[in-house]
């Protein structure tokens, strides 16, 4: 495998991981047209890209010549929607594969508050088991976990119909890896700065354990800068950040040996999931046997490079080309195989650029978002006006959680102080209760018409959501300061960090392009078709997408 940003190291080994392991070299047959009639693909393979925008996609899209340009040539739906307003990480993967809002998976956000908890910290990271000893929702310092996942996925389902069926989960996050992953599959594992990672407890299997000191023998190798190819140059353009002298831009990703969030924040980072995913696949002989398999691919990167640098300059359009050439290495080793494959690819959400490049970029009136907002701070200056204990208030985002040792009558008298401060605030576009939510049905209707309560409401769950939820308004990005490594973020209610591609392929499928509006929550009941796989209609909040053009329907 060609792994054209991996250090030579990496590529090596992982390439040595795979030769050992029996690599089917079948005769390719004829291509065959795909219809109504032809079997199930003997292979699965789910690709989510973090931070992908539907705005990237188009943007890029006439520069991709390699993996991403197989796949818009296939099925586009170019206007995805992740349609619910929690626009980030673990509720977007939520959604991918297993056809329900985060409002029924339970994932409302990366970080929620449960003042129920034992332990001191109240914060919950979506992704791990808080009641495990000595915890915390810190980086690091958690528990990875399934457990808050409230849904099956598909693969979950897969291994209901089928105990043989395999399914395996790769990705540069844990949550993705998880949140994709579900709760029935075979291997799951995540980037980590030690190699790979999975649960606490869980052996790597001999193929993980060889790939993971590969990743670490990369990790550990300093890189030099890459050479910005010519239709970036444009994109070359030093945007100041910070008080102190810092800029984003322009850089190229070099990176000392050792330093995790670099290699992150690099397509690096994504030709070691993919050719961890390629490995895996060809030990397990995925897709070899009497059973449709699920490989399960999350690929980090864009997010570090969108969240590090902004989605306009020099590195995202590095990231995109390395990004795209890594694809296509990686289907040209699948199609070695001669194994029949579908894929599909998303993102977990969207992604704005930084305001300090809005402003230079026809939108002067893009802010950071005020410090009074901050949960924390609006707390105490409520608390302290109106006599009330503190902490009251706990936030991690939109949600905001009053303190539960209030009595009903400061709890009266808390939301008549906050709620008109926040509405009144001008950087609010609006403020949705808890009370206002739950009288409020999920929509029916094409995302693309949603009211900015609908959208509040697919993300509310009322176990686990704030007593009220914060909308801030358009281009309003919620970091108050940019720090070099963390310039520019997600997690709005507008259609920049909701639209997302969703594109899907199959040799012999006859490609076209569909632009009205579609939901991630599609994407697991499309599969299942194609799979032959039934799914309970009335347990999904998504719907089949038909993959045939013309009068046959792929929707079974």
């Amino acid at each position: 495998m060609k792994l054209k940003y991996l250090s030579a190291t990496l590529a090596t080994a992982l390439c040595l991981v795979a030769a050992g392991t029996g690599l089917a070299q079948n005769s390719a047959p004829p291509v065959q047209k795909v219809t109504a009639a032809t079997p199930a693909p003997k292979l699965v393979v789910m690709i989510a890209v973090d931070q992908f925008s539907a705005d990237l996609f188009a943007e890029y899209r006439g520069h991709f010549t390699g993996g991403l340009a197989r796949l818009a040539s296939g099925v586009v739906f170019p206007s995805g929607y992740q349609a619910h307003g929690a626009t980030e990480t673990c509720p977007g993967h939520s959604t991918i594969l297993t056809g329900n809002h985060p409002a029924h998976t339970g994932i409302v956000a990366n970080n929620y508050f449960d003042l129920s908890v034992t332990r001191d910290d109240k914060r919950v990271y979506c992704a791990e088991d808080e009641s495990v000893a000595g915890t915390t929702s810190k980086s690091g310092a958690y528990a990875p976990s399934v457990k808050h996942l409230l849904v099956p996925t598909l693969g979950d389902l897969m291994k209901v119909r089928d105990p043989e069926a395999q399914v395996v989960s790769v990705s540069g996050k844990d949550r993705s890896a998880i949140m994709m992953g579900g709760r029935q599959a075979d291997e799951l594992m995540w980037l980590a700065p030690t190699g790979l990672a999975s649960y606490r407890g869980t052996t790597l299997s001999p193929t993980a354990q060889q790939a993971s000191a590969a990743v670490a023998a990369a990790i550990n190798q300093p890189r030099p800068g890459l050479t910005l190819p010519a239709d970036c140059a444009a994109r070359d353009i030093a945007i100041p950040v910070g008080d102190k002298g810092a800029t984003v831009g322009t850089g190229r990703m070099a990176r000392d040996a050792g330093d995790f969030r670099r290699f992150m924040a690099s397509p690096e980072a994504d030709g070691a999931v993919l050719a961890t995913a390629a490995a895996l696949r060809q030990a397990r002989k995925m897709g070899e046997g009497s059973s449709t398999d699920l490989l399960i691919v999350g690929l980090s990167a864009t997010d570090y490079v969108g969240h590090s640098t902004g989605t306009e300059g020099s590195e995202m359009c590095l990231q995109m080309a390395g990004l795209d050439r890594e694809l296509g290495d990686f289907f040209a080793r699948l199609d070695a195989t001669g194994i029949d494959y579908v894929v599909a690819l998303t993102a977990d959400h969207g992604g704005h650029d930084l305001p300090e490049r809005n402003r230079q970029n026809a939108w002067p009136d893009a802010q950071r978002v005020d410090k009074a907002l901050d949960p924390e701070a609006m707390g105490k200056a409520v608390a302290e006006k109106l006599g009330l204990p503190q902490p009251l208030l706990y936030g991690d985002g939109g949600d905001y959680y009053l303190a539960k040792t209030l009595t009903a009558a400061q709890r009266k008298a808390a939301l008549a102080e906050l709620l008109p401060r926040l509405r009144a605030h001008p950087q609010v576009e609006a403020v949705a209760t808890r009370e206002e939510l739950d009288a409020h049905p999920i929509s029916k209707r094409a995302p693309d018409s949603w009211t900015l309560l609908d959208k509040l409401r697919a993300s509310y769950n009322p176990q686990r959501s704030g007593d009220f939820i914060i909308a801030l308004k358009p281009r309003v990005t919620p970091i108050p300061e940019a720090g070099v490594g963390y310039v520019a973020t997600h997690g709005s209610v507008w259609d920049y960090d909701r639209r997302v591609p969703i594109l899907f392929w199959r040799k012999g499928l006859a490609g076209f392009e569909q632009p009205n509006a579609v939901m991630t929550v599609d994407i697991m009941p499309t599969l299942a078709s194609v799979i032959g796989l039934p799914v309970d209609a009335s347990k999904i909040d998504g719907r089949c997408l038909d993959l045939l053009s013309g009068p046959e329907t792929s929707c079974r």
